[in-house]
């Protein structure tokens, strides 16, 4: 057998036309007031900021998306509908802060008390929701802390329905980007109503508190957020030319600082950053020569696309190689992880993405083994 080798090849850039990662791209430096913030692109969960992105906070009222995401959960599976109605305790009615005005005694649907949390951030229809759904508030906590839990949310804790100030009621900027990553992706049908405007209950008009609804720039979501504790936040997505991102910004001095901090650090993301697709599922990257086998060479194909994010200004200095120790010896099964791709740019991390065999290769018989052998020794062909 020849001996083998770690063989690199580079790829041509100019034919993949563009470049980019799915899983890698360093956040980027860029100085912002929020005492808190992180932004990722949703197709390729690339981080483009990050500050204090693991410290525990207070998260105020942005920790009820939280609590309505037990609610479509619950819509979800079938164990509760939008029409049916919940009672009103005296505990609900009396909650102070951002209010929908529910009233005692009054039986509401699931959908009013859904637009009451999500556009008017009403405690009292956090209540309302969490007693009709688990009974107390606190057993309802448990049900936010545990659902956190199975969806990765490692820093989070949950003590109450609404964010109210409590020191066992803790997030971190992460959790709640991975947090409304998941209402986009696992709740498309419900994920309208953080894009509402407006919404009237008891003759009482309220605007959503969200200011980059109102800004043009593509934000269809989610929730405001603020206590003396936490300052002002806000976890917000927008979308633009297919591409989507999320924000958490938190512990920003005002309401007019929430707005522009979060529209300046979007319209960044936007601008400095784009996606691009180096290669689709099953494609083939290259051909890797075969020793013994049926066929001289097996494809080396990506599982998935290959989509990455990365600064506008690196893509001129994309460097694409793939390597393999070879040749590989058959036979060789279909599917089996035997190269890597590797993606280099200036000022990014390096991206390893695995390879794998396109089509399996058997190996020849004994005839075909001496031929191998013979060609070998004389031409040095694998």
């Amino acid at each position: 057998m020849p001996q083998r080798h770690l063989r690199r090849f580079t790829l041509s850039l100019a034919l993949v036309s563009g470049l980019s990662l799915p899983w890698g791209a360093a956040a980027q430096v860029l100085e912002t007031q929020a005492r808190e913030a992180y932004m990722i692109d949703v197709a390729t969960g690339t981080v483009l900021l990050e500050k204090n992105a693991e410290e525990s906070m207070p998260p105020a009222s942005m920790s009820k998306i939280m609590t309505a995401v037990v609610v479509f959960e619950r819509l979800k599976d079938g164990r509760l509908s939008l029409e049916e109605k919940l009672p009103v305790s005296e505990k609900a009615w009396k909650k102070g802060g951002s209010k929908m005005f529910v009233r005692v005694g009054d039986q509401i649907s699931v959908e009013n008390l859904l637009q009451g949390v999500i556009v008017q951030s009403g405690n009292d229809a956090c209540i309302v929701l969490a007693e009709g759904l688990a009974g107390t508030e606190e057993a309802f906590a448990d049900v936010m802390t545990e659902k956190a839990r199975e969806i990765g949310m490692t820093g989070s804790t949950f003590a109450n329905a609404t964010g109210w100030p409590d020191p066992n009621h803790r997030m971190t900027a992460r959790d709640l980007a991975t947090l409304a990553n998941y209402v986009i992706t696992e709740f498309p049908e419900y994920y309208h109503y953080y894009s509402q405007t407006e919404f009237t209950w008891s003759d009482i008009k309220q605007s959503n508190r969200n200011p980059l609804l109102y800004m043009n720039i593509g934000a269809d979501g989610l929730k405001t957020g603020h206590t003396e504790e936490a300052g002002y936040g806000l976890t917000s997505s927008a979308v633009k030319d297919d591409r989507r991102l999320i924000l958490v910004v938190n512990g920003l001095p005002s309401v007019r600082a929430r707005s522009e901090e979060s529209a300046r650090l979007l319209q960044w993301g936007f601008r400095e950053f784009d996606n691009y697709k180096l290669f689709s599922a099953g494609e083939t990257v290259e051909e890797a020569s075969v020793w013994l086998g049926e066929e001289n060479t097996v494809p080396l194909v990506t599982a998935e696309d290959v989509l990455i994010t990365l600064p506008r200004q690196a893509r001129d200095s994309m460097r694409v190689t793939v390597t393999y120790e070879g040749p590989i010896s058959a036979p060789i099964e279909e599917g089996a992880q035997l190269a890597t791709l590797r993606v280099e740019a200036k000022d990014v991390e390096t991206i390893e993405i695995p390879l794998v065999t396109g089509a399996a290769v058997g190996q020849l018989g004994g005839f075909g083994k001496i031929t191998a052998g013979v060609k070998h020794l004389i031409f040095g062909a694998p």
